[in-house]
């Protein structure tokens, strides 16, 4: 009988960590995700259809807040000491993104804390935590020094005994077909170096070469066969919208997100159609024109065309996308005047076409403080295929 690897996945999402160490071979034993709608994908997808965890009678399999289970479940946690191989996950990134307003009084800064505490009770084997990359920036203070939330991490977990191996990766150096930063730390309980990094890099070159596609993914060659000219139909989820249908695949990338998907099928699953106006096609079709591609559009096509968005970029067909964010008007489609689906987010953050994704499409105003509707579901996630990576290189240190 071989060696099981197990794991927990905390602040879950929609669940890309735990798809990809499911092809990577791992068991999951549970997921801790605290949004309704995050969570209903997770399960859908990994617990319904793929019955991939092994979930604990003590814990229904629902949405929790990471500091409830811990309160609540403390003992049952306790008992799990010298069972668990992996602790993943990495808490929300909100309040540390340079991509918003960065705040450190943000509530959600505080969950690292929850993360180390749950480490202290579980005392896995080995951890993964992940972020983004302006985790490891300080939040300036006059001019004092400022507090960096990576040095806590390391020094808690230090503190626990884990040697640790710590760097910035750039996703669509590892087939991913985004430009996207994030700060990934590996630990190993013990007091033996690591070198997670260099075998990590070693792994990637085989196993992309066994998948078929390249190192570095176009946008063009990820979501090309979902293009709106393909032909449209009724949505099957939404009323009064259209979703577009499937092409041939063009690229050895998207039959490998399609692998799973009967030829017979014609809608891919969240492929919805924005309703623009004409006005907004109209501004579009001129960006497309006449804007940088990847860039933020100038001031001076923003005044021509009457653009009142603070910043919004035409994409690029030959190069990957630059990192997705929540909201989906902040970019237009390479070739249509459009802005991306949530299935072509999906094809970007390296989710296949079977995995579905459920919940609310969009929302706004001030339900954006608590609400986790698909597209910001999938901005949030770690690709499965770079998590597929992590997970295979993992085990090399499980022993």
């Amino acid at each position: 009988m071989g060696k099981t690897y197990n794991y927990i996945d905390l602040f879950a999402g929609a669940g890309g960590l735990s798809l990809g160490l499911m092809n990577a071979g791992w068991q999951g034993l549970f997921a801790i995700e605290k949004n309704e709608d995050a969570f209903l994908t997770l399960k859908h997808n990994l617990l319904d259809n793929k019955n991939h965890f092994e979930w604990p009678s003590w814990l229904p399999k629902k949405n929790y807040d990471i500091d409830y289970v811990i309160k609540k479940y403390k003992t049952e946690l306790e008992e799990l000491e010298g069972k668990v191989s992996l602790v993943v996950g990495g808490p929300p990134c909100q309040g540390f993104s340079t991509a918003g307003a960065r705040n450190e009084k943000d509530k959600r800064n505080k969950l690292v804390h929850a993360y180390i505490a749950f480490i202290k009770l579980v005392k896995p084997k080995l951890i993964f935590f992940e972020n983004v990359k302006g985790f490891t920036f300080e939040f300036k203070k006059k001019n004092k020094k400022g507090k960096t939330y990576s040095d806590e991490v390391i020094e808690g977990l230090r503190a626990l005994n884990y040697e640790l191996d710590y760097d910035i990766v750039n996703f669509s150096e590892y087939g991913i077909p985004q430009s996207r930063n994030r700060f990934i730390l590996v630990g190993k309980l013990g007091d033996v170096p690591i070198s997670f990094f260099n075998e990590l890099k070693l792994l990637k070159e085989k196993l992309l070469t066994e998948k078929g596609i390249n190192k570095t993914v176009s946008l063009k060659e990820a979501i090309g066969d979902l293009l709106e000219k393909n032909g449209k139909s009724t949505c099957p989820d939404s009323k009064n919208f259209f979703s577009g249908l499937y092409a041939i695949p063009t690229s050895k990338y998207q039959s490998l997100m399609r692998k799973e998907i009967s030829i017979s099928k014609r809608i891919p699953d969240s492929h919805r159609f924005v309703n623009h106006s004409e006005e907004i096609i109209q501004q579009f079709q001129a960006l497309l024109k006449h804007g940088e591609r990847n860039k933020r559009i100038n001031k001076e096509l923003k005044e021509k065309y009457n653009i009142k968005k603070r910043s919004i970029s035409p994409l690029a067909k030959d190069l990957p996308c630059p990192v997705l964010m929540s909201i989906p008007d902040e970019y237009i489609h390479y070739q249509e005047p459009r802005v991306l689906t949530v299935r072509e987010y999906a094809r970007i953050q390296s989710f296949p076409d079977w995995y579905e994704i459920k919940g609310k499409y969009t929302t706004g105003g001030q339900l954006r403080k608590r609400d986790v509707p698909r597209y910001t579901q999938l901005a949030n996630a770690i690709p499965p295929l770079f998590a597929e990576q992590v997970g295979i290189t993992l085990k090399q240190f499980s022993n």
